[in-house]
């Protein structure tokens, strides 16, 4: 083989080599910047204090509430933990001293024991709207009483 042909075969060769090497290092270096910021795991969509109580002898049980257009509920309390979760549409609630909110799909809010709902309704008087809410409360009691 001609010696200038070798020689720029192997410059070639190492252009490949530390071209190759250095893109896989950026590709590291990289993924370990993103590993150290981002979230471990997966990221949560709600996250609340939950209040200091006993949960001997209580239960859980999960509803999906269907609003028409328009539709809407009474002022109403909750003896437990209500977790509500928007799944279409979007929800306007006030729940004891906080602000009215609308939340939509994806969205969640939580009522702690005997706090008002003062506020909770479909936004919208042409499209439905639909979310599920988990309902922690001693067995036996009713779980839902208007205000």
């Amino acid at each position: 083989m001609n010696r200038g042909l070798h020689y720029a075969a192997c410059m070639v060769n190492r252009r490949h080599l530390l071209g190759g090497a250095g893109a896989l290092l950026a590709q590291v270096l990289v993924a370990e910047a993103l590993a150290q910021t981002a979230p471990q795991g997966n990221p949560a969509i709600f996250e609340h204090d939950l209040p200091d109580l006993t949960m001997k002898n209580w239960a859980v049980r999960v509803n999906e509430i269907n609003y028409k257009p328009g539709g809407v509920s009474g002022p109403h309390r909750h003896p437990g933990i209500t977790i509500v979760y928007v799944v279409e549409g979007e929800i306007v609630s006030k729940v004891g001293d906080g602000p009215e909110k609308t939340y939509g799909p994806g969205q969640m809010f939580m009522e702690t024991p005997g706090e008002l709902h003062a506020v909770s309704r479909n936004a919208s008087a042409t499209k439905p709207a639909r979310f599920i809410a988990l309902l922690l409360a001693e067995k036996g009691v009713p779980l839902s009483k208007p205000a």
